[in-house]
């Protein structure tokens, strides 16, 4: 799919956006390179390789790409984004693998080889997909220009950790630290102007911490929302030091000036250090893998997520699974037994109700109301057995017999049966 809105920043951007040229207009390689290069305002091929080749910026940097893959249901349309940038450090010394899983946006992309981050999920449109890597990217160019790290201590953005003392009219919050000094950062961008008054300067000042907004658009909805920075004040931190940082960020990256390459189909992109097999099978999107049925299992979904859950290649009749809610709900209101049998019961429960709507087509479920979240009259003889640890017991086994005669042996069915029997003996301890 050629998009002429691209304006590429490198050159390996511009040799992908003249394949595209070449594809979609049949002109000669060298003039598809020349048409691709005046869409990044050069004269140009050869200017713009002498230009991009001769700045620091390029011989120094680190190549990193994003790729995305995305259906589009309306349009009948799949496609694959790809962004190239450049690091000024190699990625993995501006954050561990385990801290980018945890940094925001940048946190929805796999690390696939030291050069390429996947998005492992089908979006449901370009544009989606588009903005997914836009985000990531936003959140990576915040780490490289502050050299913060993201950090688990949430409770740390509360003064005195108190929830009470929450920041006012905070959103889309995320939470840093200085790695040198061990400072919590608290970064929160909400739907306001970038200015510090009212009820949040009042809180400022009330709980010594700094509170200051950035001229950088911000990481979460840049031209939207506004970035704002707050930390301890107490301790003396350099917060002027951290907003020249900030506020020197380029420019965010948007779907207005977004110059990657877009793709038809799902063909796997590869980048340049994808080089063994195993590299190879580690660049593939989970969701652009089709997963098929076997004898004993079928898939939840066949391709589009990421998650490869599976359930029994089996039907249950719809008069069984009402049965087994029954079961179920009639247990779980029961006072003889331990209340850690509901918290594998509330597990079964949602689990069957999502193997319920796969079973079955949207045509037939909307008929039936959610019956294993619906409630259960006192006087159900089902309610009424449960009343004993001994009945407790007996419908448990009950509700064994009434899956197995239903499914087919397998693993997800085992693992169901295996909290079952948990059940059966934490009650039986009861006795």
């Amino acid at each position: 799919m050629l998009n002429e809105t691209i304006r590429p920043s490198t050159i390996g951007g511009i040799k992908r956006l003249a394949k595209q040229i070449k594809k979609a207009k049949s002109v000669p390689h060298h003039e598809a390179l020349d048409i691709a290069a005046r869409n990044a305002f050069f004269e140009n091929f050869a200017h713009a390789r002498n230009q991009l080749e001769s700045s620091s910026t390029l011989k120094s940097g680190y190549p990193l790409f994003f790729t995305s893959y995305w259906y589009d249901r309306q349009r009948r349309k799949t496609g694959r984004e790809v962004l190239e940038i450049e690091l000024s450090i190699p990625l993995l010394e501006l954050a561990t693998k385990n801290e980018l899983k945890i940094a925001n946006s940048l946190g929805r992309f796999r690390l696939a080889t030291p050069d390429l981050f996947v998005h492992d999920d089908v979006c449901s449109s370009q544009d989606e997909a588009i903005e997914l890597i836009c985000k990531a990217v936003r959140v990576l160019r915040f780490i490289e220009a502050t050299g913060l790290k993201p950090s688990r201590d949430h409770t740390a953005a509360y003064p005195d950790r108190e929830h009470n003392n929450r920041l006012p009219q905070s959103d889309h919050a995320s939470h840093w630290y200085d790695p040198a000094l061990g400072q919590f950062i608290l970064v929160d961008e909400p739907y306001i102007d970038a200015i510090v008054d009212g009820k949040r300067a009042a809180w400022a000042k009330e709980h010594n911490w700094y509170l200051k907004a950035s001229k950088w658009s911000g990481m979460y909805y840049p031209g939207m929302s506004s970035l704002f920075i707050a930390t301890d004040a107490s301790t003396g931190y350099d917060i002027s030091a951290l907003m020249a940082k900030i506020d020197n960020i380029p420019s965010p990256l948007t779907k207005d000036n977004w110059d990657g390459t877009s793709a038809n189909g799902h063909e796997t992109f590869f980048s340049p250090l994808c080089i063994t097999p195993q590299d190879k099978k580690r660049a593939v999107a989970k969701g652009t893998i089709y997963r098929a049925s076997g004898s004993k299992t079928r898939p939840m979904v066949s391709w589009g997520s990421s998650h490869n859950e599976r359930r029994p290649n089996a039907v249950m009749p719809i008069e069984s699974h009402q049965f087994v809610a029954r079961l179920i709900k009639a247990i779980e209101q029961s006072a003889a037994k331990p209340i850690d049998v509901n918290r594998r019961l509330s597990s079964i429960k949602s689990k069957l109700e999502d193997w319920f709507f796969s079973e079955y087509e949207q045509d037939i479920t909307d008929t039936f109301e959610l019956f294993y979240y619906s409630g259960i009259d006192d006087d159900d003889p089902l309610v009424l057995q449960a009343s004993s640890s001994k009945g407790v017991i007996h419908l448990l086994q009950a509700l064994k017999i009434r899956l197995s005669e239903s499914y087919v042996d397998c693993e997800p069915l085992r693992k169901m049966m295996g909290k079952i029997d948990t059940s059966i003996k934490l009650t039986s301890s009861l006795q």
